[in-house]
């Protein structure tokens, strides 16, 4: 067992294990490696589900007849169904697990996707992207909380920009999966064969997706039910004889479990001012990547780039993007969150740059699209994973559901902005590129003073912790 970790002891009692201090003094063991993995292939099929509507929109076009507004209508469904599932899926997951709603959340996905490949109307269309979009936006925030609850420190947030590459790197897939199906099995083929796909991941998730030994302790589960969880880090735990659990670094909220209770501890001291500095930032972000995704390739075309060279830009730049967040938080998570508006702004500059227009056709033009595309994203990657790492256990899926939900205004508002404001000529679309620029700034504030309430924050929860000691001695390895 980890040196360090902290039990008590007294007649007629076995020992207490404290939950914090054996996560916090573990290495990163090959169970971190299997849970990564594990959820990085959720966020996978998750992306790839969720991206299949815009890869094979030009072949429903075709086959329904869809107006330009139905088009719009059919886009937009998943991701209003994202926006009220990012709420529910994590206030569930804060009352009976992260577990449960991961798994059931892709039992759904896989289903809805699976229906969607019959509808045969654009209301059916609408109703079947609505509803799979309540399951895609209700599990990102649980596979969130479940790596920021595993790892240890200095990897929180790393790990959650590792399984949103994951989510990245199934929509680039669902391209590829609808060129190679579509043209010889329909638009209906993509969505069997994906949500078949799915489902054989579900399956899967039964017998390797483990529950967070955090959240267990924070809801007052026995030691029985929390030791085997923890023993998948450590073997030698499962016969060291703790029959009590705490955790010594988190206040005792297990018992509010209305969801306006667990909304309230969003706010509670230090966290009032550092729940709404997330909500400002992540929706910023939001707003850059997703003006970014949705009109990218036409603000390159108009302003000269040709079609094929401007979609492969587009694409490169986002999954370059979403490495690039692996690599800023690799090498800044330690930091702070201070360190992330590295990217954002680095982004400024180039934005500011390519919409003054004197780039327009020179030999730097491209190439500083494309990077500034890389800035956005990396700065959105690193961004998502600070969304839940300050709150509680008992609320940290209430707390990255709340973020997503506010995030997701940002997605339906960007292309619907864009679309008045940006796309009418070559002025507006670089004028698209300085208010992305504004974005930016807005990303670059946001976690500078974040950061001032971060370290408030982590002052906060240590005086807490020393008002409530916990009796302890040093547990050895195979005590």
């Amino acid at each position: 067992m980890a040196d360090g970790i902290s039990t008590s002891a007294s007649p007629g009692r076995g020992k207490t294990l404290d939950v914090a201090e054996f996560l916090k003094d573990l290495p990163f063991t090959r169970f971190h490696v299997q849970l990564l993995v594990i959820c990085s292939l959720v966020t996978f099929f998750d992306g790839l589900d969720f991206s299949l509507i815009s890869f094979t929109l030009p072949y429903l076009r075709d086959e329904m007849g869809l107006s330009d507004q139905m088009t719009g209508f059919v886009s937009s469904a998943a991701f209003l169904g994202q926006m009220i599932g990012s709420l529910m899926g994590s206030y569930i997951a804060d009352i009976i697990g992260r577990r449960q709603v991961i798994i059931w959340c892709t039992i759904l996905s896989a289903i809805l996707t699976f229906l969607t490949g019959f509808a045969n109307t654009p209301e059916m269309l609408i109703v079947l992207r609505l509803i799979g979009g309540l399951a895609i936006g209700g599990l990102l925030a649980p596979a969130w909380s479940i790596n920021i609850e595993s790892m240890p420190p200095g990897k929180k947030a790393l790990s959650v920009t590792i399984i949103m590459l994951g989510f990245s790197a199934g929509g680039a897939a669902a391209g590829q999966v609808t060129n190679w199906l579509a043209p010889q099995y329909g638009w209906e083929g993509v969505f069997f064969f994906c949500g078949a796909a799915t489902a054989v991941l579900a399956i899967a998730l039964l017998f390797t997706m483990p529950e967070s030994a955090r959240w267990m302790t924070a809801k007052r589960k026995p030691a029985s039910e929390v030791i085997p969880v923890l023993s998948r880090f450590d073997p030698s735990l499962a016969n060291a004889g703790y029959t009590e659990v705490i955790l010594s670094d988190e206040r005792d909220i297990g018992s509010k479990v209305s969801p306006w209770a667990k909304s309230a501890e969003l706010f509670r001291g230090t966290l009032a001012f550092i729940t709404p500095l997330i909500w400002f930032t992540y929706f910023f972000s939001s707003f850059a990547i997703y003006l970014k995704a949705s009109f990218g390739v036409l603000f390159m075309e108009q302003l000269g780039i040709e079609r094929a060279m401007a979609a492969n830009l587009a694409s490169i730049g986002g999954m370059i993007g979403a490495i690039g967040g692996v690599a800023l938080l690799w090498f800044t998570e330690k930091r702070g969150p201070a360190w992330i508006a590295i990217a954002p702004l680095l982004g400024i500059p180039l934005a500011l740059w390519i919409g003054s227009g004197i780039l327009i056709g020179g030999p730097l033009f491209i190439p500083v699209i494309l990077v500034g595309s890389v800035m956005i994203g990396a700065g959105h990657a690193a961004v998502i994973s600070i969304t839940s790492i300050y709150y509680p256990s008992a609320v940290r899926a209430t707390g990255g559901g709340w973020a997503s939900f506010m995030a997701k205004f940002a997605a339906v508002a960007a292309p619907i902005l864009g679309g008045y404001m940006f796309l009418a000529d070559k002025q507006a679309v670089l004028d698209g590129y300085l208010f992305t620029a504004l974005c930016l700034a807005g990303v670059v504030i946001g976690l500078l003073v974040l950061s001032v309430f971060a370290r408030r924050l982590l002052a906060e929860q240590a005086e807490e912790a020393s008002e409530a000691p916990v009796e302890a001695e040093p547990a050895t390895a195979g005590a």
